[in-house]
C-alpha cells in the first residue's frame, strides 16, 4: 500500500513538472492520455522502472486527477494545482473492479485488486450484500482507509407530512433549531480542550527539535518523523471527532422528518476573515454541515431551502416582523422595539429562517 500511493504521488507530481517544463519551452499542454502514453512508453524504458510494479490502474487514476486539476484550472473552478507533499498524505491509490473475484466484502475483510484479503479494523460500514464497483485506498496519520462506491437499489421515499424546520447555526450554540432543539458547541468540552492542550504541547516540542537542527544540534531526522506523527495522530483524532458530532447532529435532524428545513448560505471565507473569530469558525465544520445535511435531504426526501446570506434572520422580530437595526454580537436576548417581545437570539433567528419567503431550493440529480 505504501508503494502504490507512494508512486501515484510521484507519478502526479511527474505530470505536474511535465507541463510546467513544455509550457516554459514550446507554451504547450499535454493531457493525461498522451503523457501516460509517453510514461509507459518512452520515461519508464531510461528512468524510474519500478513505477510498473504497481498497480497500473492506480497509476492511471493518478494522471487522470492531475489532467482533472488542469482542466479545472484551464476554466476557473479552482487555483494551479500544487505538487503534492508525501507529509500531507494526500493521495489515494484508485483499485477498479477487473474481475469478478475483486472486491469482495466480508465482514471482517475485503479482497482489493492487487493487494488481496485486507483485515478491516473496523466493520460493518461496507454493506456485504452490496455490489462494490471501485475503490480507493489512503494513508492518514499512519492508518489506513478503504472507500468503496456501492452499487445498492435505491430506498423507498418516505413522505414526511411534519412541520418545517429551521435551522440557526452559531458559535456560541452549534446549531439551534425552530422546534426548540439546541445542540452545543463540541469544542467546549472539556476532552477536547485537553486534546487541543497536549497538541500545542507537542507542536512545541517539535519546533524545539527544528530548532535544535537549524543550531547544529543532535536532533535526528527520525524522531523529527516520530514527532509528525504523533502531531498528525492528534490532529486526526480532533477532526474525526468534530465530523462525526457533524454526522450525529444531521442524522437526529433528519429522524424528525420535517417537510423541509431551511439554513442560511454563510460567507464563510469572509467570517474566517475574522481574527478574532477565525479559528472558533474552522472548528465548528460549517460546510462540512451543509454538504452532509444536503446528502441526508437527498436520501429521506426533504425539501432543503437556502436563504441568502444577506437576510437578517437575526434583526427581525420572529413575532411582529419588526426589523431592529442596531444588534450587536454581545445582545444574546433579541428584544422588540415595537411588540417588547423578548427572546433568545439563536433560536429568534431560526424561526425567521422557517418562515422565510424568499429561498432557493436545492435540486438533485
Amino acid at each position: 500500500m505504501n508503494q502504490t500511493i507512494g508512486v501515484c504521488r510521484y507519478v502526479y507530481n511527474l505530470f505536474l513538472k511535465r507541463n510546467q517544463e513544455l509550457y516554459e519551452k514550446e507554451k504547450k499542454f499535454i493531457g493525461g492520455l498522451d503523457f501516460s502514453k509517453w510514461l509507459n512508453n518512452i520515461y519508464t524504458k531510461e528512468n524510474d522502472p519500478w513505477i510498473k510494479k504497481v498497480s497500473s490502474k492506480a497509476v492511471k487514476q493518478a494522471i487522470m486527477n492531475g489532467d482533472k486539476a488542469f482542466r479545472n484550472f484551464f476554466e476557473g473552478k479552482a487555483k494551479y494545482p500544487r505538487f503534492k507533499k508525501k507529509r500531507n498524505q494526500d493521495v489515494k491509490a484508485y483499485f477498479p473492479k477487473n474481475n469478478k473475484t475483486d472486491w469482495i466484502v466480508e465482514r471482517h475483510r475485503v479482497k482489493i485488486p492487487t493487494l488481496g484479503w485486507i483485515k478491516l479494523k473496523e466493520f460493518g460500514y461496507i454493506p456485504t450484500n452490496a455490489q462494490v464497483r471501485s475503490g480507493t485506498v489512503s494513508q492518514k496519520a499512519g492508518r489506513y482507509y478503504v472507500s468503496v462506491l456501492c452499487e445498492v437499489p435505491p430506498k423507498e421515499k418516505t413522505i414526511n407530512n411534519h412541520d418545517g424546520l429551521g435551522i440557526d447555526v452559531g458559535i456560541k450554540n452549534f446549531a439551534v433549531c425552530s422546534n426548540t432543539d439546541v445542540y452545543e458547541n463540541i469544542n467546549h468540552l472539556p476532552k477536547i480542550r485537553e486534546l487541543e492542550k497536549k497538541l500545542k504541547r507537542q507542536q512545541r516540542k517539535l519546533s524545539r527539535k527544528y530548532e535544535s537542527k537549524k543550531k547544529g544540534g543532535e536532533s535526528c531526522y527520525k524522531n523529527i518523523q516520530k514527532q509528525v506523527k504523533i502531531i498528525q495522530k492528534l490532529h486526526a483524532r480532533l477532526t474525526h471527532i468534530r465530523k462525526e458530532y457533524v454526522r450525529d447532529v444531521v442524522t437526529r435532524v433528519a429522524k424528525a422528518k420535517p417537510s423541509f428545513i431551511t439554513i442560511e448560505d454563510l460567507n464563510i471565507k469572509g467570517m474566517l476573515k475574522n481574527k478574532h473569530l477565525a479559528d472558533c469558525v474552522r472548528k465548528q465544520n460549517f460546510y462540512y454541515f451543509r454538504t452532509y445535511l444536503e446528502q441526508k435531504c437527498k436520501q429521506n426526501g426533504i425539501e432543503l431551502r437556502i436563504v441568502s446570506r444577506f437576510y437578517p434572520s437575526s434583526k427581525l422580530c420572529s413575532c411582529c416582523g419588526h426589523k431592529k437595526v442596531c444588534l450587536s454580537l454581545s445582545e444574546r436576548f433579541f428584544i422588540c422595539d415595537l411588540c417588547g417581545i423578548e427572546i433568545e437570539r439563536d433560536f429568534n433567528a431560526s424561526l425567521n429562517l422557517k418562515y422565510a419567503r424568499n429561498y432557493t431550493i436545492i435540486t438533485y440529480r
